[in-house]
């Protein structure tokens, strides 16, 4: 089975990877010309591919043809950059997918798709997504003009924050004051689990749906990055006690139904 991945940057890479160790043939692309030799050198098919509001930059029907899947895995980039229109970005290529004939896609898509509240409310897949920050709005418009396209099945997978050993929020927040929302519950997942979630929706073959995947554990934000910092021995975040904290617990009855089960504590 041939798949392409859309994006084979911290996710996407390591998840290729095991994928090729897993016996699919892959296609990546990548958007910096140097990282070619390195998808190569893992014995991934590489495509130097850009997208933008206006087109697609690139071989985009040779880096689609032949592949039984297409997984995106595109970050929006809104924080950098609030003019963006990625949703425009995600729809150009569909024309692309329509016609290459793939039938089944995988988009990596955030759980910033759920509006955080003073309550903290439970969110799971029949949740119906209510954010309302630019990036939120973007997203669902992404995954519904994906999920109503009726040439392919569509899975969409929301993630929780992603972290791994050598990238986590802590790093950033050491030593910073003023935090808000310390009293949220912290929704994470490593990456390891998120690749493994992927390869179990590839074996079990689930298109057509969508999953939450956050790890099912969610202490307080300033509970658990001052336990963070202090294993790291640097200096823990302050947070402000003074604001109500706005938050969400992620929840998932569809990774139960296909016996997914998290190996790694956030």
């Amino acid at each position: 089975m041939q798949i392409s991945i859309l994006g084979c940057g911290w996710l996407g890479l390591p998840l290729a990877k095991k994928l090729v160790y897993d016996g699919y043939s892959l296609k990546g692309s990548t958007t910096t010309q140097h990282k070619m030799h390195k998808l190569s050198a893992e014995g991934i098919t590489p495509y130097h591919l850009e997208l933008y509001e206006s087109g697609v930059q690139g071989d985009i029907q040779s880096f689609l043809s032949g592949s039984d899947i297409i997984l995106i895995d595109i970050p929006p980039g809104l924080r950098k950059n609030p003019e963006i229109n990625f949703t425009k970005k995600i729809t150009n290529i569909i024309s692309n997918i329509e016609y290459s004939g793939i039938k089944k896609l995988i988009f990596i898509s955030s759980t910033s798709v759920y509006e955080d509240q003073e309550e903290f409310p439970e969110y799971t897949e029949d949740s119906k997504p209510n954010g309302t920050s630019e990036a939120a709005k973007q997203l669902i418009n992404c995954e519904n003009a994906l999920q109503n396209n009726p040439n392919f099945k569509t899975t969409i997978l929301r993630f929780g924050g992603l972290i791994s050993d050598d990238r986590h929020p802590i790093t950033m927040l050491s030593g910073r004051t003023d935090i808000k929302n310390g009293e949220a519950p912290v929704n994470l997942i490593r990456r390891d689990d998120c690749i493994s979630l992927i390869a179990t929706i590839l074996k079990n073959d689930e298109f057509g749906t969508v999953f939450n995947a956050a790890y099912p554990e969610h202490p307080k934000k300033s509970e658990y990055y001052t336990k963070e910092a202090k294993s790291r021995n640097i200096k823990a975040p302050e947070y402000d006690k003074n604001r109500p904290s706005k938050g969400k617990i992620i929840s998932s009855v569809n990774l139960d139904k296909i016996g997914f089960e998290f190996k790694y504590e956030i």
